[in-house]
């Protein structure tokens, strides 16, 4: 069979990996890809026009669809899929608005009784600066619609929560997805990650196969710098699975977040087959729910999705036929640690057409497996080399048997690997570097 993956980034290029290695899949077409993809062990880019994805996956002979962003989902991508006969791994539009609009994910989150941090949603510039001016800082500020990672704002002062109603709601932070904001209490803890596979219909719901089947947890690391500093961004590094998730914090997590979510995708009729993220605030009431992302996580992927010891195309297969509860999930033991190497700037303005070079015998030595997220390939002196062209250019992925061991190793392929201007977090996965001060 071939497989369309849709999407270019870092989590593209491990999603179109695993399915790569499936012995039931012929080829992988990559809609667009990247660099890595262009690369990658039976896989092969195609140029999509006016995101007509299900045309590109059609006229390649794809049986079957995974799609990687929100952007596609929440604009239909797996609706003109199924409707060109292609199964689709993620949601259709409607279930797809529970990452696309932050106010209606919390009205959802509130009607089904999903733990979650206490909030208000304003349409009113005016009404958004009083309320912050009563409920004090930290809070959080965040824009109701789709913003690339850009629309959340933790404000540790009253003039930070201001300015970022204002930029948000002005329109000059992140266009028309701040028109509408959501304002959040401020949980104070450590973030973890929950991915999941989610197989939803009305006729499974009724047929008792409704299920949503949670991963091994994952921890990304948002802030720049070492010690949890500097700004926000996409995601500095991922570690899977997180010690500090104990079995206790996994069975709130269950009863008190993932069931109630499953009780409302049920309740709310919707399609929905694919993936779903949580993220999760481990506060010292418990797990509460930061949000919803209707896909999977960059760059928790790329250390989530080398842990698992199953056929990743047969679990799609389980999700589309819901079977998904009778799947049998095997994980690999041990640990998986994946630090992203960053262009110069990043998340500011930073060049890009820089060459990558890596020292292929010393990766392989570790073990590693390096995904590209931001680099095309490009034909020079008849090589092909890749060349950065995003502010996260790439991850390198290393498992051990130990924390420590995955944690070297994955360090010891990163130094193997080097660009003019590269620059990466010495500190993912180790103490205090993922804390919420």
């Amino acid at each position: 069979m071939k497989v369309a993956v849709i999407g270019n980034g870092g989590r593209e290029h491990t999603i179109a990996w695993k399915i790569a290695q499936s012995s039931n899949v012929e080829e992988v077409i990559c809609i667009p890809g990247n660099g890595g993809t262009a690369l990658e062990n039976k896989c092969r880019n195609v140029e999509v026009q006016n995101s007509d994805y299900a045309g590109a996956a059609k006229a390649n002979g794809c049986t079957l669809a995974v799609v990687g962003p929100e952007n596609p989902l929440s604009e239909g991508a797996a609706d003109a899929l199924w409707a060109a006969g292609i199964p689709v791994i993620g949601p259709k539009k409607a279930g797809a608005q529970l990452e696309a609009s932050k106010d209606l994910a919390k009205a959802f989150m509130k009607k089904y009784g999903v733990a979650c941090a206490k909030s208000e949603t304003f349409t009113d510039e005016k009404s958004a600066l009083e309320y912050v001016e009563q409920q004090g800082a930290p809070i959080v500020i965040k824009a109701d619609g789709l913003a690339a990672g850009k629309g959340v704002v933790v404000a540790l002062t009253l003039d930070e929560a201001k300015q970022a109603v204002k930029d948000l709601m002005e329109g000059s932070a992140v266009g028309d997805a701040g028109k509408k904001i959501v304002i959040e209490e401020y949980l104070r803890g450590v973030e973890i990650s929950v991915l999941a596979a989610v197989s939803v219909t009305p006729e499974y719901a009724k047929e008792g196969k409704a299920a949503i089947a949670s991963f091994l947890s994952a921890r990304d690391h948002k802030r720049l710098l070492d010690g949890a500093k500097g700004p926000n961004t996409g995601g500095m590094g991922a570690i899977c699975p997180v010690d500090d998730f104990t079995e206790d914090l996994k069975k709130k997590f269950y009863e008190e977040i993932e069931f109630p979510t499953l009780r409302g995708l049920v309740e709310e009729g919707y399609d929905y087959r694919g993936f779903i993220f949580f993220g999760i605030m481990l506060t010292k009431d418990g797990p509460k729910a930061l949000e919803y992302n209707v896909r999977l996580g960059d760059p928790e992927t790329q250390a989530v999705l080398p842990m698992m010891d199953f056929d990743f195309v047969e679990m799609c297969q389980a999700i589309i036929d819901g079977n998904l509860k009778n799947f049998n999930f095997k994980w690999k033991s041990g640990y998986q640690v994946a630090p992203v190497a960053v262009s110069g700037g990043y998340p500011k303005s930073y060049k890009k057409g820089m060459t990558i070079s890596e020292d292929k015998a010393k990766v392989e030595e570790t073990g590693a497996k390096i995904f590209i997220a931001g680099a095309v390939a490009e034909s020079e002196s008849g090589k092909t080399v890749l060349k950065t062209s995003g502010g996260r250019v790439l991850a390198c992925s290393a498992h051990g048997s130990t924390f420590d061991e995955a944690w070297k190793k994955s360090y010891a392929a990163l130094e193997a690997v080097s660009f003019e201007g590269m620059f990466y977090r010495k500190d993912i996965g180790l103490p205090g570097a993922a804390e919420s001060n």
